[in-house]
């Protein structure tokens, strides 16, 4: 069992070795800056991701891919990772179903080794509190929402795994406790760098199993930069101080969640969005940000328009190319993203 010292110990060297603190200037991208104060949660994560590092459970260093942010407004980043690319879990599943059931005989996250875990995630009277594996049984619930690595790790230090309820074998769908749960991570970790996303099926989720990436970055995303437009919102939503605009000059028309109340309030907004999307068969993306505060809704159709034939070759080549990375402009990479949005009336159908 990992005390409070021994954790954070673990992140007080990882601070010595990179030699900066946040803000260092040289787009480390989460590699060396880290705030001086720092929650105990984001400590404990981050300590314990290094510590799965040196012992080499990652099938490849994200720390040494090539990565770079694209000089221009929106910050675009890109990396070279060829691991990820090779070394990936392929997709098992159908990507033109958002919905659908869980398949013991595929790959799943009761197949993890013990290894990977880091902690457990489970709601207290008043709050969220942390347990370890090796905790005593008496804490730990039937079907524990654990925290593990991920093996194949993108752009992102300490990319983990938010699994809720890992034995209960929950498919890929977000419910409104489970997306509480992904909020509240966001939450207790108290700290703006620190994002939770979520894939649905057909927007390059590789596991029929219900799981939240979460990850470290020490620099904004160009979506958190982006202007905004409030548009209607139901009377309950503006009661429960909840508002929803839609992203400015960006490639992908999405949806931002902002809600200064009640985490719940917010919570349950995003989750009845999210729901709809999933019973009308629209993939759709996710990303927590600003604390929990902020939430970014993403559907798109790159899975449709793959199954039709109407992705650009272009696009489809882009996985592994060294000459994507160093010709990658912001023109290119809004080239690109823009491929995955819905057409301008295909979003006005999905706001009203």
């Amino acid at each position: 069992m990992l005390t409070i010292n021994r954790a954070a110990t673990v992140v007080s060297n990882y601070q010595e070795e990179g030699g900066e603190a946040k803000g260092c200037g040289r787009n480390c991208l989460g590699k060396c800056c880290l705030p001086v104060k720092t929650s105990f949660l984001l400590n404990l994560l981050l300590g314990q991701w290094k510590n799965r590092m040196n012992r080499g459970l990652f099938r490849y260093d994200v720390t040494t891919c090539k990565t770079k942010v694209i000089p221009s407004d929106y910050g675009f980043i890109v990396q070279l990772n060829e691991g990820r690319h090779l070394k990936k879990r392929p997709t098992e599943f159908r990507v033109d179903q958002v919905l659908q059931d869980f398949d013991e005989k595929k790959f799943n996250f009761t197949k993890v080794g013990h290894e990977e875990v880091l902690f457990m995630f489970e709601q207290s009277d008043d709050c969220y509190s942390h347990f370890f594996p090796g905790a005593p049984a008496i804490f730990k619930p039937p079907s524990p929402n654990v925290v593990a690595i991920n093996v194949s790790p993108s752009i992102k230090y300490g990319h983990i795994l938010l699994i809720p309820r890992v034995l209960d074998c929950l498919p890929q769908r977000i419910d409104h406790m489970s997306f509480f749960l992904a909020l509240s991570l966001a939450k207790e970790a108290a700290d703006p760098f620190f994002r939770v996303g979520y894939n649905s099926l057909g927007t390059f989720a590789t596991i029929n199993h219900l799981h939240f990436q979460a990850y470290y970055l020490a620099s904004p995303f160009p979506v958190e930069k982006v202007p905004t437009l409030r548009v209607m919102t139901s009377t309950s939503m503006q009661r429960n101080g909840v508002v929803v605009s839609q992203l400015l000059k960006f490639p992908v028309r999405s949806l931002v969640f902002e809600g200064r109340d009640t985490l719940w309030d917010l919570s349950s907004a995003i989750a009845n969005s999210c729901i709809r999307l999933q019973h009308n068969n629209i993939p759709f993306n996710v990303l927590i940000a600003d604390c929990g505060k902020r939430v970014f809704l993403f559907p798109q159709c790159y899975a449709e328009k793959q199954a039709r034939g109407e992705v650009s070759q272009e696009l489809l080549e882009t996985q592994v190319n060294p000459v994507d990375f160093e010709n990658a402009s912001e023109d290119y990479a809004w080239r690109l993203l823009a491929e995955v949005s819905l057409s301008e009336e295909s979003f006005r159908e999905v706001k009203a």
